[in-house]
């Protein structure tokens, strides 16, 4: 019997790992959940491991594999993808099974080879080339920047299984739940949402391309290296992905404000509340000195204006605010409503730093702008409420 590993059906298991004690994922991106780092094992006349883990946690991962193998070689490594919290046990299984072949494609060999010199016992495939394991076979299907230049995924045709990589998966630790009929799902879509936003996001083209590529196969289930099996309704994951990368938004107003002394914030809080008296429900509101880009950007992708309003500093930008429009101009958002406002004391430059991301971006623009000396005056907050009609007026518009 099985006790560390999942079995999920007659020749697939599951032989992931979670990780609560790495605190930033690609380290930059806050992990206060955790992640799962997902890999499989198929067991037919031959056997075949799906990716492998990061190398932190290979003690427990290779414990379960040989679990599973339960004594039997392993034939074959599929390399979806080769980002090390994947890749990072490679090497491992190269020295447990050293007949093992690794199966990629020309760009995930050139990576293997730069990350660990590792050039023998390759196996070569294309779109759509097969690898028979005998009362199963895997379909590979390239899914290139989804989202690194060798991305791939796998189809097992008899079942419906996607075996899909770093597509729809999403942060947060398994808590003992594996399958998606387990899981409370609203306690995963924000954060599954947050690892669209922040790894997936920024190739969202990419993503309606490979979505489109695997719109004629049966998906009966999706397996993604991150996050939970998806065996009862992979529709919810597919469709949520699809949402996302056409950056279809819910109406609602995301504010972002940097502020040292608390006058941009007091700006910030006037636009909020003429929003409210217009019937805005959906309003979010976000220090840039307290709450991680990650987060915003996550609330960012849910909602279809945004506002940005920050603070001069040195000439230029708060440093902070600096950052996320920095994340955001690599996001390229479109679909949105945007609407910019700022403050200095002696020589400005936010402001003209916002207008030129607002003016550069695809978004639907509010010219109407405030810039205040110091602190607002009561001229400022009339053209404050203006900005808030006029976002107001393009959400009932769209």
């Amino acid at each position: 019997m099985n006790t560390l590993s999942v079995k999920i059906n007659d020749f697939l298991y599951y032989i992931g790992v979670n990780d609560r004690q790495t605190q930033l994922f690609e380290n930059q991106w806050p992990l206060e959940r955790g992640v799962s780092y997902n890999s499989y094992v198929i067991k037919s006349t031959k056997t075949a491991l799906l990716d492998t883990v990061k190398i932190t946690k290979v003690d427990d991962f290779v414990t379960k594999l040989k679990e599973v193998l339960e004594g039997r070689d392993l034939d074959y490594l599929v390399i979806h993808h080769m980002e090390p919290d994947h890749s990072g046990a490679i090497e491992t299984i190269i020295d447990l099974y050293p007949n093992v072949k690794l199966v990629g494609n020309k760009k995930t060999f050139e990576l293997l080879e730069n990350f660990y010199s590792v050039k023998d016992n390759l196996i070569l495939v294309d779109d759509f080339d097969t690898l028979d394991l005998g009362e199963v076979s895997l379909k590979f299907i390239k899914t290139p920047m989804v989202h690194w230049p060798e991305s791939m995924v796998s189809y097992e045709e008899k079942s419906g299984i996607l075996f899909s990589q770093d597509a729809f998966g999403g942060f947060g630790a398994l808590d003992g739940t594996i399958f998606d009929d387990e899981i409370n799902w609203d306690l995963y879509r924000s954060e599954t949402r947050r690892y669209y936003s922040n790894i997936v996001g920024k190739f969202s083209r990419q993503v309606q391309t490979a979505l489109k590529k695997l719109a004629d196969l049966k998906i009966n289930m999706v397996c993604p290296v991150h996050g939970p099996v998806w065996r009862e309704n992979p529709d919810k994951i597919i469709a949520c992905y699809d949402k996302w990368s056409k950056q279809e938004t819910e109406d609602g107003a995301v504010i972002v404000y940097g502020s040292m002394y608390g006058n941009t914030e007091m700006m910030a809080e006037a636009i909020a509340r003429r929003l409210a008296e217009r019937g805005v429900k959906n309003i979010k509101m976000f220090d840039v000195s307290k709450t991680h880009k990650s987060y915003i950007l996550n609330e960012i992708w849910e909602y279809k204006a945004l506002i940005l309003g920050s603070c001069t500093y040195n000439n230029d930008l708060f440093p902070l605010m600096h950052d996320l429009v920095n994340v955001l101009d690599m996001n390229k958002l479109q679909n949105r409503i945007i609407a910019v406002f700022g403050s200095y004391s002696w020589s400005g430059g936010a402001l003209k730093a916002l207008e030129k991301f607002r003016d550069a971006s695809a978004m639907d623009k509010v010219e109407t702008t405030v810039e205040t000396k110091s602190a607002p005056t009561m001229d400022d907050y009339m053209k404050l409420r203006q900005i808030a009609d006029e976002v107001a007026d393009k959400l009932e518009n769209k």
